[in-house]
């Protein structure tokens, strides 16, 4: 079992940034690709971005030149370093991991909210 454990949402105004983090633990040998995901408020859960375990990164057109993600293989986290935040962003933001040695399997957070006031 891995559990994931966001932290770091909150309350922002339009234009100011917030830093989410993603701690991994439990059972498992290596995490692979890992990914924060967000879903609003009445619409479908969407990918933001992720990266992989060498540290290559991949965005969401919405998010790019915006948002950054990041890990630390030696604390098993990813963080996701927000700026210039549109009140577009506000949503719950979820962070998805998979591991070895069942990477076929994703394991998700329990989501943090994040609110971007206009």
């Amino acid at each position: 079992q891995v559990q994931l454990v966001e932290s770091g949402g909150g309350l922002v105004q339009a234009g100011g940034s917030l830093r989410l983090s993603c701690a991994a633990s439990g059972s498992f040998l290596k995490l692979l690709v890992m990914a924060w995901y967000r879903q609003a408020s009445g619409k479908q859960r969407e990918l933001v971005a992720t990266i992989t375990s060498a540290g290559i990164t991949n965005y969401a057109d919405s998010v790019k030149g915006r948002f950054t993600i990041s890990r630390d293989n030696a604390k098993n986290t990813v963080y996701l370093q927000m700026n210039s935040l549109k009140y577009e962003d506000t949503a719950v933001y979820y962070c998805q991991a998979r591991v070895l040695p069942a990477p076929s399997l994703a394991y998700w957070g329990q989501g943090t909210q994040v609110t971007v006031s206009s």
